[in-house]
């Protein structure tokens, strides 16, 4: 099976001048590269009509499956670019594993591996002007996504997919320093039940998050930290980042698997937290856990691990009728050393031991 995804170049790029405005201030998801990466798959055909082309809007049927029954998925990733001008990826076998485990459970065609990584890179060396010469954390945000596009309205999985990746430009996720966040614990609603799609990355957990993330702002919170559906008070995960907890007998604990996001930050935490002293434990957590632990200071730190925030410290949790601060409310040491740690490896300063950067440019 081929995997190449020939280029076929845009004849309007966006102006050189009004690219290096775009990058100077790109904020996230606001401005997007010249191209795109596409394929089609059908039953009889499979995946097919590979390609880089310019950046264009979808046609779709007003019948399309996925504007019916979410049937979609989707990833994010980064490229960053070295000191020496060179390009990387960041554990993008990982993304493209989790992709497929996705597509499983959406009932959507699994592509291969080669293919999620060839059109990701291919699309990279055809955008490299995109990718940012960091001043601090600039990188280029990759969003692969798949979707049933087959003009049909019964229910069953499609016949039509439609693969893309799409780039943009990403500035750093606390322009103004770390400062830490705050999340409220949402006692009305939940992200996943066992059985659910919990696990996978798809567009419907994250609508039905919506109103969750509106709930915790007007409660003057950043983002929403979510209970296991079932009424036992077992943390789960926040709105777009997975959880994890400091203690002061040095272990790093975050939620076990099996309703939440598989997340690729989450894994690379717990595979250097030996390097910083702590032994990684993969357990249930229960708020009362939390609010007993945070305040006897058997918790010291908590943060939030995501591709786009890379390690976010959490400095405290609110919810109905009660408010914690994490230890002395500011963010943590470990944590910080963590993340800067994260960083430097993905932008080579630092030894990447475990392999987890692959060369694009």
């Amino acid at each position: 099976m081929s995997t190449a995804f020939p280029l076929s170049r845009t004849t309007s790029p966006v102006p050189a001048t009004e690219r290096a405005a775009r990058l100077a201030a790109p904020g996230f998801g606001r401005y997007f590269t010249d191209h795109m990466a596409s394929a089609r798959w059908t039953p009889d055909a499979g995946w097919h009509d590979r390609g880089i082309r310019p950046l264009q809007p979808f046609t779709l049927h007003p019948s399309a499956a996925v504007l019916h029954y979410a049937q979609e998925i989707f990833e994010g990733l980064k490229a960053y670019r070295h000191a020496d001008g060179s390009v990387w990826l960041f554990r993008p076998e990982a993304n493209a594993r989790r992709f497929a485990r996705s597509a499983r459970r959406l009932a959507l065609p699994e592509l291969p591996e080669e293919d999620f990584l060839t059109a990701v890179e291919e699309l990279i060396r055809a955008d490299e002007p995109w990718v940012p010469v960091p001043t601090g954390e600039e990188s280029l945000y990759l969003r692969p996504f798949m979707f049933a596009s087959e003009a049909f309205l019964g229910v069953r999985p499609a016949a039509e997919i439609t693969y893309s990746v799409i780039a943009s430009p990403a500035g750093p996720y606390f322009p103004s320093g770390v400062t830490g966040v705050t999340l409220w614990v949402s006692d009305r609603y939940s992200r996943s039940a066992k059985g659910g799609t919990g696990a996978a990355k798809c567009g419907g957990n994250y609508a039905a998050g919506l109103a969750a993330q509106i709930e915790a702002q007007q409660h003057g919170c950043d983002q929403v930290m979510y209970l296991d559906s079932a009424g036992e008070g077992t943390l789960e995960e926040s709105g777009t980042m997975n959880l994890c907890l400091i203690t002061s007998d040095d272990e790093l604990v975050t939620p076990a698997l099996g309703t939440i996001l598989e997340g690729v930050t989450r894994d690379t935490v717990l595979t250097l937290a030996a390097d910083f002293g702590l032994t990684p434990v993969e357990r249930p957590v229960t708020l009362h856990e939390l609010r007993s632990a945070a305040a006897e200071g058997r918790v010291t730190e908590t943060f939030a691990a995501g591709t786009a925030a890379v390690v976010t410290p959490i400095v405290g949790f609110k919810g109905d009728g009660y408010a914690l601060t994490v230890g002395d409310g500011a963010p943590g040491k470990k944590t910080l050393a963590l993340r800067e740690h994260v960083l430097d490896v993905q932008y080579g300063r630092a030894e990447d031991k475990h392999g987890w950067l692959r060369r694009v440019l």
